[in-house]
């Protein structure tokens, strides 16, 4: 659909814009990154996110390392699973979640520590 698209005006290499063009990823495509990105905006669930990154917690030690309370955590944790960034588990009543086994997450997850400067713990 794109590739048939006749910019009005041409400013670069037409070869190489025509190329662009073939390649731009359609709104269906990006919108799953695009969620993702909008999620991680929020500097509290960046921090989640950082963290189950790096080990698998449930709702009550998230609220207290965090200093937020459950209910709270919750809403953070929802948002972050709907996005695809986090997954869950259940263990009797507690649930536990951790980031998401993917290269969407992986990518993320070290661009966030690139931007912060920081490095995984060991």
């Amino acid at each position: 659909m794109t590739s048939n698209i006749k910019l009005p005006h041409v400013h670069n290499d037409e070869e190489k814009e025509k190329a662009v063009i073939r390649h731009l990823p359609g709104i269906e495509e990006i919108s799953r990154v695009a969620g993702a990105m909008k999620q991680l905006g929020d500097p509290l669930r960046a921090r989640i996110f950082w963290l189950l990154c790096h080990t698998e917690e449930c709702v009550i030690n998230i609220a207290a390392l965090m200093d937020m309370s459950s209910p709270a955590v919750a809403h953070h944790l929802k948002l972050l699973k709907d996005a695809d960034l986090i997954v869950s588990r259940r263990e009797g009543k507690e649930m536990y979640y951790r980031a998401a086994d993917s290269e969407m997450v992986d990518v993320l997850h070290h661009s966030l520590e690139a931007v912060m400067e920081i490095t995984c713990p060991k």
